[in-house]
């Protein structure tokens, strides 16, 4: 029974456990998005999430924290270099896990994990709704009224001519 544990040992002594969540936050990182068993993308979101916490302050210190969990040198330079950036005003939440089924062999539940920023498709389909969102306020009737209530005071100027005229014709 695993009562008060807080992590996930994934069936792995310390070692193998740490060797196996460097390098597939090493893959992460490379690629954005990688696909794996749904409790190594849960355990690989818990390591890796304070470690791009981390990054978002580009200090000496903190390049070695990070580089002494990860291991890997380009790793950690597309870390500081591409990936804090991108997620500087995100408070927290920079990965995304999404099941995806189960898998063809044992039957294990498959899950993509991607960083949220960088997911060109997501990102594009939430700027529309935001678009639309602003279009749908209140903000457009006033615009409607406003020429509305200015036209009559234009026009009337220029029916007073035309009724001055109707009467000379009569």
């Amino acid at each position: 029974m695993r009562h008060n544990r807080s992590i996930n040992h994934l069936g792995r002594q310390a070692g193998h456990r740490k060797a196996l969540l460097a390098n597939m936050s090493c893959s992460l990182i490379e690629h954005k998005r990688i696909q794996t068993t749904v409790a190594k993308a849960k355990a690989l979101k818990m390591y890796l999430e304070p470690l791009i916490t981390k990054s978002k302050e580009d200090t000496t210190a903190s390049r070695r924290t990070v580089f002494s969990y990860l291991k890997n040198k380009s790793a950690v330079a597309e870390l500081f270099r591409t990936i804090a950036p991108k997620i500087a005003n995100r408070p927290g939440g920079y990965l995304r896990v999404l099941h995806t089924g189960f898998r063809q062999g044992d039957g294990s539940e498959m899950a993509l994990i991607e960083f949220v920023d960088f997911n060109e498709t997501a990102i594009a389909s939430a700027a529309p709704k935001a678009a639309k969102k602003s279009t749908r306020r209140g903000g457009a009737k006033k615009a409607e009224t406003a020429p509305a209530a200015e036209t009559p005071a234009v026009e009337a100027p220029a029916s007073e001519t035309p009724a001055a005229e109707a009467p000379k014709a009569e």
